[in-house]
């Protein structure tokens, strides 16, 4: 009985009455969730050869990262995870401007946040793989673990109309998903339709920049790398940068 009580009260004091912040909550852990697991993926393909992770897998992590934040989120900020997706809901007046650059913010911090805690992670495997050098670019580069990085062909024009096309078709697509107006998805699964999505966009449009689709996916990465050892180099467009043209 006095451990219940206890508990009670502890709940009490813990939990937090401000909704803003609350959001805010949410939406770091579940910016958190979906940015570790991606770059997880990605760090097990590379470090370990693709004998215990491949570019299927790499991107099948993705998508479920994005389901499990959904899931982990969503009732309380909407889980936008993405500062592109915060902007559209502001366009179409469901989301407040206000909050805009909060969100961004927060977003950002949890993914740099991620990239460190999977540069923990991984930290034995970075270093023995790229024989003690952190690079970006050449054979054992390791920069593309956490930020996408293009194909050695890509123009800067192309890279970013690739990102622009396929973070477009990534918004509409989510907007369709939660129009009433059409064939609704089955309450409760709306995250696992999601998921398909980004893996449909990884899976069609992934080769020439890594498929980011989300800028604090990105920013907060490469700003990581960029402290952690890897330099200024990470800001730059520069050729050959993957293993194998994919650049993730």
């Amino acid at each position: 009985m006095g451990t219940a009580s206890f508990l009670t009260r502890a709940r009490g004091l813990l939990r937090i009455r401000n909704q803003l912040v609350r959001e805010c909550l949410a939406e770091l852990l579940a910016t958190f969730v979906l940015i570790t697991i991606t770059l997880s993926s990605a760090a097990q393909k590379i470090t370990f050869f693709e004998t215990k992770g491949n570019i299927l897998t790499s991107y099948l992590g993705g998508a479920l990262a994005v389901m499990v934040g959904v899931y982990t989120a969503g009732g309380i900020s909407g889980a936008h995870m993405n500062p592109a997706f915060s902007l559209a809901m502001c366009l179409i007046e469901q989301f407040p401007w206000w909050k805009f650059p909060i969100f961004v913010v927060v977003q950002t911090l949890a993914s740099f946040v991620s990239a460190g805690a999977v540069y923990i992670l991984y930290y034995d495997a970075i270093w023995h793989y790229s024989n003690g050098t952190l690079t970006v670019s050449g054979p054992r580069e390791t920069a593309s673990i956490f930020a996408t990085y293009p194909a050695d062909y890509i123009s800067i024009t192309n890279g970013f109309l690739d990102q622009v096309i396929g973070t477009g078709v990534l918004i509409v697509g989510v907007m369709g998903l939660m129009d009433t107006r059409n064939k609704p998805v089955p309450k409760g699964l709306e995250p696992v339709v999601v998921a398909l999505l980004v893996l449909s966009i990884e899976c069609s449009m992934g080769a020439n920049c890594g498929c980011p689709l989300n800028p604090a996916r990105d920013i907060g990465p490469r700003l990581f790398t960029y402290l952690a050892g890897w330099g200024p180099e990470v800001f730059r467009w520069v050729e050959g940068r993957g293993q194998d043209g994919d650049g993730r």
